[in-house]
């Protein structure tokens, strides 16, 4: 199995595609030792977002790492931010510029391999769930859950924003869904935060976010300095509480939007 699926009871699933950094033994072998660190996975985020009002949300999480095949780009490996710095589909080196893979990477058909055993089932997970959601609520409303180091000079200048909110430039999803978890984040003054700025959601938030067929799709890119020891990567209890208080009110937001729409 490529991900933990759990069917919660409202129209509301929690994609986290870049949480696992499972790499099997055939893959890691092809890897150098950066390679199987698999540094950049959105470590313990599934654990962030396990709070109360969550619990009646699906919930969809990768169990392969990103270094095997990045579920949040298209399967025909287009660049989502034309012009900028970014990895694709088998990312070739971490953001940290390192090499992933010993050699050139995988050919075309252990490409065309992982497609099949793990990006595929993830992506007819959410498009069956979105299609389950709006058959019995009328709307589904995903959202990608994403975490990055603060500091990465491949990808962007200085330090990133606390939160990063992506909605396709507006496209994604309701005008008023999106205003909706802007103004949590307007209304809170520890960390700093951005709508549609370096991030403005993956392939997912794109190709799921669809609001004339009541698919809304949102992205959060949040800044692993705000709940994690980001030299050691361990889990900060203090700051993950902290900014947990945030989240809640993101969600609360969302689920009154949900509401809203019956």
């Amino acid at each position: 199995m490529s991900h933990n699926f759990r069917l919660g009871t409202i129209p509301l699933l929690v994609s986290f595609p870049h949480n696992g950094s499972l790499i099997l033994e055939d893959i890691a072998q092809t890897m150098t030792p950066e390679g199987r660190s698999s540094r950049d996975t959105d470590w313990f985020l599934d654990r962030l977002y396990d709070l109360p009002e969550l619990q009646s949300a699906s919930f969809l999480i990768a169990e392969f790492s990103r270094y095997a095949i990045d579920l949040n780009r298209p399967s025909t490996d287009e660049s989502l931010y034309p012009g900028q710095t970014t990895t694709g589909l088998i990312p070739k080196v971490r953001f940290d510029g390192s090499p992933i893979y010993l050699g050139k990477g995988p050919d075309e058909k252990e490409t065309q391999r992982r497609i099949k055993e793990i990006w595929t089932p993830y992506h007819d997970r959410i498009h069956s769930e979105m299609n389950r959601m709006v058959d019995h609520f009328g709307t589904a409303v995903l959202i990608e859950a994403h975490s990055i180091a603060s500091v990465v000079p491949k990808l962007f200048d200085g330090s990133l924003p606390d939160f990063n909110l992506g909605t396709n430039r507006g496209v994604s999803c309701s005008t008023d869904l999106e205003a909706s978890v802007a103004s949590v984040l307007n209304n809170q003054n520890q960390y700093s935060h951005v709508v549609n700025g370096r991030f403005i959601g993956g392939y997912i938030t794109r190709q799921f976010g669809q609001p004339k067929k009541n698919w809304h799709a949102l992205q959060i890119e949040l800044s692993q300095a705000t709940y994690l020891d980001e030299s050691t990567l361990e889990w900060d209890d203090t700051k993950a509480s902290q900014v947990q208080s945030v989240f809640r009110n993101i969600f609360q937001a969302v689920t009154t939007w949900i509401q809203e729409q019956k």
